[in-house]
């Protein structure tokens, strides 16, 4: 039997090997670029849609919480204004209990007997705006209640400064002395030891009657 031997080489036969290999090395490289160029769309197609999923969240939930802040708003403001309104009946009680209490009394308050008693007297001099819920007066002396459903000890400066503001707002009486009170529903002891401190009158419910507390009173 007789070997075969291989054909040997040439030039061209080489040459065109290595265009062979360049051709399929380049068909290797596009088709992994197109490989890469396709996953990267699809990522981004995904991202996109992995980010407009989240904005459609966000926006949900951004809705929600407005819609809960405007639920809580509104509910807060009906409190307030239910609570303002019980507020102003209370206040409006607990004036109207006061002055009929001094009324009734034929007005003797501070050691005096007052010619006249008027309620919810308003001064309006610029800067001095105020209002006297209970006026007491004579020829000589001014009475200015303040009244409260419960006060406070907040409320002290606010009743001192009613001296000041009536004697701008009602020059006339700015001879007359001036005697002021506070009468609430409700006093508790700190209250009361201010008031007396500060020489304001102390005028009180205690069961069915008005007790009036004036001994430690000062002119003002």
């Amino acid at each position: 039997m007789e070997n075969s031997s291989n054909t040997p080489a040439t030039l061209e036969s080489v040459w065109e090997a290595f265009r062979e290999t360049d051709r399929l090395l380049k068909e290797s490289t596009a088709r992994i670029e197109r490989d890469l160029l396709e996953s990267r769309e699809e990522m981004k197609a995904s991202r996109e849609e992995f980010d407009q999923r989240i904005k459609k969240q966000e926006e949900l939930a951004q809705a929600s919480r407005e819609e809960f802040d405007q639920r809580m708003k509104a509910s807060r403001e009906e409190f307030d204004r239910r609570m303002g309104a019980w507020g102003n009946n209370f206040g409006s009680f607990a004036e109207e209990y006061f002055f009929n209490a001094f009324d009734n009394g034929k007005q003797n308050f501070f050691g005096e007997k007052f010619d006249d008693i008027e309620k919810n007297v308003k001064g309006i001099k610029k800067g001095f705006k105020d209002e006297y819920d209970i006026l007491l007066l004579n020829g000589q002396s001014i009475g200015i209640v303040e009244t409260k459903f419960k006060a406070h000890e907040n409320d002290i400066p606010k009743v001192l400064k009613k001296a000041q503001t009536f004697r701008v707002n009602f020059p006339e009486y700015k001879h007359h002395k001036v005697f002021l009170g506070l009468a609430t529903m409700a006093f508790y002891p700190e209250l009361e030891r201010e008031c007396t401190n500060q020489g304001i009158a102390i005028v009180k419910q205690v069961g069915d009657a008005v007790v009036i507390n004036d001994k430690h009173l000062k002119v003002f």
